[in-house]
Parts: C-alpha cells; sequence; structure tokens
C-alpha cells in the first residue's frame, strides 16, 4: 500500500535533515523548522527552543561531526514521522560511534509547506558517553575533552547542565516494566496488562487512533519486540506486530513507575 499524499509530503519534509546535515548546510537545516520549534535531543535533555537555540544546538552537536543515517525504515502516523535507525557520528577527532535511535518529528502547515515543530531523539546519552570513552581510544577522550568547552562556548554553563539532565532516566527499571508489559500483551493476559497502566492510560494503536485496553491487549497478541531505549521518562522499542514493522513509545508518569501512554506507530506500506 503507498503512502497517501499527505504522508508522502511529511516524509519529504524529514527527509530533507539528513541531506542538509550530510551537506553541512545550517541554513537549510534550520529553515526545515518552525519559529518556535523544539528539538529535544536528546530525549531527557533540556530541549531547545526556538530558531536561536536550534541553531547553537546546531553549531554545538552538528557543524564539528561527521553524520551519516543509517535507517532501517521510516513511519507516518498522523502529523509525524517516526525513523528506526542508527546513526554514526564521526568527531573531529576521528572518534567514531554508532547509537541505536528512534527519532520522532512532529510537523505542521505553515505558509503552505510542512515544518517541524518538535524532533524528540530517544537515544542513551550514558550509553554513548561509554561508548566514546572506553571503545574509541585516545581519539574519544580527546573528543569528550573538546565537547565540554564547545558546549559553554555556544550555550553557557546553563545549557552544558541542562545536557546533562539526560543522565537520568526511567533506565532499566522501566525496560524491564515494557518488557512485562510486552509480554502481558503478547500472551493476552488483560489483567497483568491493565496491571501495569496508570488510571486513565492513553493507548494509541495505532498513533492517532485511541484503543481500549481490552483492544490493545488482543491487538497486540504474539507481538515482537527488541532494541529498547531508555530516554527520559520514555521508553522506546522496534516492534513486530501482525507482520507490520513500527515503533513503540511508552511514556512513564511523573509521579509514579506506572506507564501513563503508550503509542505505536506501524508501518503503513505493509
Amino acid at each position: 500500500m503507498a503512502l497517501n499524499p499527505t504522508a508522502e509530503a511529511l516524509l519529504a519534509a524529514v527527509l530533507a535533515s539528513p541531506r542538509a546535515v550530510a551537506a553541512h548546510d545550517k541554513s537549510a537545516w534550520v529553515a526545515l523548522f518552525a519559529a518556535d520549534a523544539e528539538v529535544n535531543d536528546p530525549v531527557g535533555a533540556r530541549p531547545h527552543v526556538g530558531r536561536a537555540a536550534i541553531e547553537r544546538f546546531y553549531d554545538t552537536f552538528i557543524a564539528p561531526n561527521g553524520i551519516a543515517f543509517d535507517v532501517d525504515r521510516d513511519l507516518v502516523g498522523g502529523r509525524a514521522v517516526v525513523r528506526d535507525l542508527y546513526i554514526e557520528t564521526t568527531m573531529s577527532t576521528g572518534a567514531m560511534v554508532r547509537v541505536p535511535m528512534h527519532l520522532r518529528y512532529d510537523l505542521a502547515e505553515v505558509d503552505g509547506g510542512w515544518k517541524i515543530v518538535r524532533l524528540a531523539a530517544h537515544w542513551e546519552f550514558t550509553a554513548m558517553v561509554t561508548q566514546l570513552m572506553l571503545r574509541t581510544g585516545i581519539r574519544g577522550l580527546t573528543a569528550s575533552a573538546k565537547l565540554g568547552p564547545q558546549l559553554i562556548a555556544n550555550q553557557g554553563v546553563g545549557g552544558m547542565f541542562g545536557m546533562m539532565r539526560a543522565i537520568r532516566s526511567v533506565g532499566k527499571a522501566g525496560k524491564n516494566a515494557v518488557t512485562q508489559l510486552f509480554s502481558a500483551a503478547a500472551a493476552t493476559d488483560i489483567g497483568r496488562v491493565r496491571a501495569l497502566l496508570d488510571d486513565g492510560s492513553a493507548l494509541e494503536l495505532p498513533a492517532g487512533t485511541p484503543v481500549s485496553v481490552e483492544e490493545f491487549t488482543n491487538r497486540t497478541r504474539n507481538m515482537r519486540w527488541d532494541k529498547l531505549i531508555a530516554a527520559g521518562r520514555t521508553v522506546s522499542a522496534s516492534v513486530e506486530l501482525a507482520g507490520a514493522r513500527g515503533v513503540a513509545f511508552v511514556d512513564f508518569a511523573a509521579s509514579s513507575r506506572r506507564i501513563d501512554a503508550i503509542t505505536i506507530f506501524l508501518d503503513e506500506t505493509q
């Protein structure tokens, strides 16, 4: 099944991002975003909001590096595009890290074209830093030493502390809870699924289509999953459901360890 014209336009707007990154075209990349857009990269860090902040983000994390997108699949749901991928970043010292990631782009129509209003990059900050410092030798240590001053120069001390907020996430406990949830759903154990959810949890399957706990459990029978990523208060996962591949975002309540929202994007072309 082919994408509808709106989905094609949304995907085209998103695919312009890696092209601009590869070309190191700052103006083209920043122009993809709405004036009041938010870049949350990684999820859990302090967001970069507005054109000036997004320009500083580019100067800090994109301009000095070579960035390649190794994309497994693209998913479109509503006015959002989700990319299931790995990103390979080669830093100025030659150190290279390969990071598993789920990217979500939310878009809006602005002056007759589609603009990104929120970019949420789900990847694990601590795992990336560990890879950089322990697996890339002196080049990685040198890159780490350079990043701190670059961050402060472009974003100030507050920006550095805002980035460090990404260290905190639902972590292993969140991944374990999601594994329990998916296992219960795959086994059609509605009672166990309900016990893991917060009261009034919002469930969307596929994205944009609200479903009840019973319907969610029935539709996720025999679901398979891998590539769990804990970023902020969200665990994302690559999933396979009834032969369709997708990405699930599982959000945890701020005041408890229970799950208060699940959104699953599925491949509309299958």
